[in-house]
């Protein structure tokens, strides 16, 4: 009876599948430590940015590019991204929303290991706010008007109402004006339309406000142009001699050198609801940035 002769076994390849498997692992565990290493960055530097804007939480930081380790090492970071909700400025404001992009930071490793953040330094910041109706209207004196809101608006309805034409109060707030916002986002002024309830002699009136919002040093100036009567759906002009006894009341500034990350503001934008001020500054210290918070 003949035997059958088997082929011999592939060593060499079950071997080359092993190292592949080694690899495999190798790098999974590299990739995982470098996660980890940036995560524990992230933390210390949200930590330091949580006591310097007298936040309840941390802030969300987010260290961007990979491999991390090497940025680490070298002590030079291309972009990190720091960002918070419900900052509480001052006595009035409690609910502000900041956004930093950080590019160009020196961070050395010995520093962020000991949780030392005097020494970061930022090439490039620009950074945003973002102010809600809710607090904008405890500035004075828009705090006269009741349940204040906020929607942006084209100049040239803020200044002569697109002809007059009174039906178009409430459209003002559409495709037209977002289109128009998105290509002034980086304009020193902007369009915006307030309303809210007005006690005129004993009762209370529904009011539009038109107005411009303009950029003046750290100042947010609201200058208000022209009033209507009604809601969305119908409105009537108010009468001049009423409007100039009125126009005050939607009049005001914002003081942003008290506002987090001390940047000069350079443009402004309006969305439903809020209004978002934005700025840049050059070669500046991570210690300083968030220094005029309110804590």
């Amino acid at each position: 009876m003949t035997q059958q002769s088997h082929p011999p076994r592939k060593r060499g390849g079950r071997r080359a599948r092993k190292i592949i498997v080694v690899l495999v692992v190798l790098v999974g565990l590299l990739v995982a430590a470098d996660f980890g290493a940036a995560a524990f960055a992230e933390h210390t530097v949200s930590q330091k940015a949580r006591e310097q804007l007298g936040l309840t939480e941390d802030p969300n930081v987010t260290i961007h590019g990979f491999p991390f380790t090497t940025q680490a090492l070298g002590g030079e970071y291309d972009h990190i991204t720091v960002s918070a909700d419900g900052v509480p400025v001052g006595d009035m404001l409690n609910d502000v929303g900041i956004r930093a992009e950080l590019r160009e930071v020196t961070a050395p490793l010995s520093d962020l290991t000991s949780g030392n953040t005097d020494n970061i330094t930022i090439g490039d910041l620009e950074g945003q706010i973002t102010l809600k109706a809710s607090d904008i209207g405890k500035v004075s004196p828009l705090d006269n008007i009741k349940d204040l809101s906020i929607e942006p608006s084209t100049e040239a309805y803020v200044r002569n109402g697109e002809g007059n034409d009174d039906s178009q109060a409430g459209d003002d707030t559409g495709d037209s004006a977002a289109e128009s916002q998105r290509e002034d986002d980086q304009d020193s002024t902007a369009g915006v339309r307030l309303s809210g309830k007005v006690d005129i002699a004993g009762q209370e009136i529904e009011i539009f406000a038109f107005a411009m919002i303009e950029l003046d040093g750290t100042s947010i100036r609201i200058t208000p142009h022209r009033l209507q009567f009604g809601n969305d759906q119908e409105t009537t002009v108010v009468p001049p001699e009423v409007q100039q006894r009125l126009l005050p009341n939607f009049e005001a500034d914002i003081n942003t050198g008290d506002l987090p990350f001390t940047v000069t503001p350079t443009a402004v934008k309006v969305e439903p609801g809020s209004l978002t001020i934005s700025g840049e500054a050059k070669d500046v210290a991570f210690a300083g940035v968030t220094g005029q918070s309110g804590r």
